[in-house]
């Protein structure tokens, strides 16, 4: 079945420590056998896309590209070249205007024909008293530069705007989109910077505000910035089954840790290939398979306490299910069952935490390797429960030990399970009481 959707793959668009060479190399052929089309080479952190955007390649770097390029073309997958110069730009500046040219020339030499000019994450106004002498605006600005910018490359542009969330018909996005060749993808995150939702009906307001269907730039499984606590690596949820007819497709942004964002990818290639009969939890299911391999089991048991993101708000089903279960049986019916049952809820957990340190994919185990130890330290938490509440009475001492660990726990700031156990600790006292 050909996918609704014409672009469709990742984004390397984060903040924070770019992916290494290797691993570049490594996610082009995953997605390339994924079926995706894109890869968007666009890491803020890289001072040569972003604060030293005027600096020219040398041949070390464009030796690396090259490879880049070549891994594309071998895999199906379209190399997209992303800048940010928006931080520094002097849009009034011929200089300026020329070094931007000069630099995606000196890739397009490469062989590459897919550019993105990235203007997000910037001042809403223009900062320089010189253009502001000259432009009325920033979107003007903006609008002028991509004028230019556009017919002298050989190839396709993608622009992401500095307006790039919300209804999609606001006033700057409207003026942006009707400023410029129709031709050009623009950007669009949807409601929020990070969307729960992505609906047909936002895709055609923006559209029909700025002539152009939406390019998504889906921000799962990205957590950069204020989300750097959390691992996104649950389902991919929220998106409609018809978004593909009125969207030019989607992007998703990347997380620095690429062996744990190949599981979201996978599932969005799913998604991607046919969004009406898409499933999310089956799609999870065969993603997580097919990054762990053997260790499924023990990768899915760890996955479902980091559902947590913009997507999802169901942290840890499976733990909440049997805390639940444990809190009725324990106040109306055997308490003695009941806490034996809960020790063997955190004997299990341990299980899963030991076994996640030795999971064949070696590169998984080293990135989530602080979310495992937050993992093992919950497990400890709720074994502690359990071990007092075998006691019989619930003395002052035993309080104060589950709130030690429970400060423990908080004092890492890693988001695993949720607030589930932070929860079931903060209660101890209070709700299982005899």
């Amino acid at each position: 079945m050909t996918s609704p959707f014409a672009v469709g793959g990742i984004i390397e668009g984060f903040y924070g420590t770019p992916w290494t060479h290797q691993q570049r190399l490594d996610m082009i052929g995953f997605i390339g056998r994924l079926g995706m089309n894109t890869y968007v080479y666009g890491p803020k952190d890289d001072a040569f896309l972003r604060r030293d955007w005027r600096k020219k390649f040398d041949r070390d770097a464009l030796r690396r590209l090259r490879e880049l390029v070549d891994a594309c073309v071998q895999s199906g997958v379209t190399f997209t070249f992303a800048l940010s110069p928006g931080l520094s730009m002097r849009y009034s500046s011929a200089s300026d205007r020329d070094l931007l040219i000069a630099k995606y020339r000196q890739v397009s030499e490469l062989g590459v024909s897919s550019f993105a000019l990235l203007l997000d994450d910037i001042p809403a106004s223009l900062q320089h008293p010189e253009d502001a002498d000259v432009f009325a605006s920033l979107v003007d600005a903006q609008i002028t530069l991509i004028r230019q910018l556009h017919p002298l490359l050989d190839g396709e542009l993608m622009v992401a705007p500095t307006t790039y969330w919300g209804r999609g018909d606001e006033p700057y996005l409207s003026q942006l989109g009707r400023g410029i060749d129709p031709t050009i993808d623009i950007f669009f995150t949807g409601r929020a910077i990070c969307s729960p939702v992505l609906e047909t009906v936002d895709a055609e307001r923006f559209e029909a505000a700025t002539g152009h269907p939406p390019l998504y730039w889906d921000n799962f499984p990205v957590n950069d910035v204020a989300m750097t606590h959390e691992l996104h690596v649950g389902p991919y949820l929220g998106r409609d089954g018809s978004l593909g007819s009125a969207s030019r497709g989607i992007i998703a942004n990347a997380m620095p840790y690429p062996e744990a964002s190949k599981i979201a990818f996978a599932s969005i290639a799913d998604y991607l290939a046919d969004p009406e009969a898409y499933q999310p939890e089956q799609s999870w299911e065969r993603a997580i398979e097919l990054v762990a391999g053997a260790d499924r089991e023990t990768v899915r048991a760890f996955a479902d306490a980091l559902r947590g993101s913009a997507l999802c708000t169901d942290d840890s089903p499976r733990l909440a299910e049997r805390l639940e279960r444990f809190a009725f049986d324990y106040s109306f019916g055997d308490s003695a069952v009941a806490v034996a049952e809960l020790g063997d809820v955190a004997a299990e957990l341990g299980v899963v935490a030991s076994h996640m340190r030795t999971i064949f994919n070696r590169a998984l185990a080293a990135e989530v390797e602080p979310w495992v130890d937050q993992y093992e330290r919950a497990a400890s938490a709720i074994a502690l429960c359990a071990e007092i509440m075998g006691q019989g009475e619930i003395l002052p001492a035993g309080r104060a030990r589950v709130m030690a660990a429970l400060t423990h726990l908080r004092s890492h700031r890693l988001r695993v399970h949720g607030d589930l156990v932070d929860m079931f600790l903060s209660d101890f006292a209070r709700e299982f009481e005899r």
